[in-house]
Order: structure tokens, then sequence, then C-alpha cells
């Protein structure tokens, strides 16, 4: 059966809804697991730097699996990575549909004092919420170099599969560091945002 985004949207919303949730705690549910998704795509991209870093002294030997291994860890982060990206999405998305429907329902009010401070909660929740999800892009965006260093690195090997070319990782294998250092340090700085974020709203 097909089933068009927008309606099959409105049906999880209306199931959620008879369940007691609300867009808003719908919103906190995706930016706890953005959270969740980002450390754990934190943790990937060491243990993923860590393997590279490992073959930097390699002496010959069997080269087929040092590149097995570093494929199989470049895989591992570049699908934490996208999970992080779907994850974002999804908080996207229920956010901009919580403050569209907000705004819905401040325009039906008809008490102005009480419209007004609808609207002043809704600005203030924005302003909030504005800095999580930018912090949250700029983590994605400097993923993109850092993979694309890996995986640079990864088809290297599978074009050379010889000693050389696992040595010659010596030189990269120290920008990277640098590299995934900063990415780290972003991320830690993006959970502490949603931290800050979701502590201000709290659920039923």
């Amino acid at each position: 059966m097909i089933c068009l985004l927008g309606g099959c949207t409105s049906l999880y919303y209306k199931a959620q809804e008879k369940l007691g949730n609300e867009k808003r705690d719908i919103l906190i549910d995706r930016v706890k697991k953005g959270r969740k998704e980002q450390e754990q795509a934190k943790e990937q991209y060491k243990t993923t730097l860590e393997a590279f870093q490992a073959v930097t002294g390699f002496q010959g030997g069997k080269t087929e699996e040092t590149y097995k291994k570093l494929k199989k860890e470049f895989d591992e982060a570049t699908g934490r990575t996208k999970k992080v990206s779907e994850r974002i999405a999804s908080i996207e998305q229920v956010s901009g549909d919580m403050f569209s429907e907000w705004q819905q329902e401040i325009d039906g009010m008809e008490n102005r004092d009480l419209k007004a401070k609808s609207r002043s909660l809704m600005r203030d929740a924005k302003s909030r919420y504005a800095p999580l999800i930018k912090r949250m892009r700029d983590v994605e965006q400097r993923a993109k170099p850092v993979l694309k260093a890996f995986e640079d690195q990864v088809l290297f090997i599978k074009h050379n599969l010889n000693a050389e070319a696992v040595r010659s990782l010596k030189t990269t294998v120290l920008k990277m560091d640098v590299e995934v250092t900063k990415l780290v340090a972003d991320i830690e700085a993006s959970t502490k945002e949603a931290d800050a974020f979701l502590a201000t709203l709290p659920t039923n």
C-alpha cells in the first residue's frame, strides 16, 4: 500500500496522541535519541581512527586482512553518520510540525492576553531550539571531511595492496587525528546543547 509522507505523519501523530504523547513529547524523545546517535557516532569515529593508527607500524604481512579491517571500520562510521543525519531530519520534521500547530492554535485564540503570552512562549522555545539544531547540523557537516579522509585511505589501500600503501598511512593519520579530535569536541558540545534544551522541556 502506497502511503504519502504527510498522511503517514498525520496518522503517526494521531496514534501518539491516543497514547498521551503530544508533538512536544515526540520532539523531546527524538532529541534524546539524536544525542545518543551522536555519542555512538563519536565513539565509532574514535574507534575507526584507532584502527588506522594501529596499522601505521605495519611491517609486511597480510595486507588484504588489514584492508578488510579498515574497510569494516569505515563502513561502521558511515552507518553511524547516516543514522545521525536521519535522526536530525526527524527532529526537524517534528519540531516544524509542532511550531506550525502551535502557531495555528495561537491564531485561533481570542483572549488577547493569553494569546500574547502563548506567542512569547513560542518565541522563547524557538530561540532555545535554534542553536540546538544548528549545532547538530554543524556536527553533521564536520563529519563529511573526516569520513572522506577515511574513505580515501581505504580506497588507496584497496588499489595498492602492498606494505608501502599501509606504511603511507603514518603521515595522513596524524592529520586525521586532528580532524577527529575536532569532530569529537563538536559532538560533545552538541550533546551538551541537547541536554540544556531537554532540561527546559519537562515531560508530562
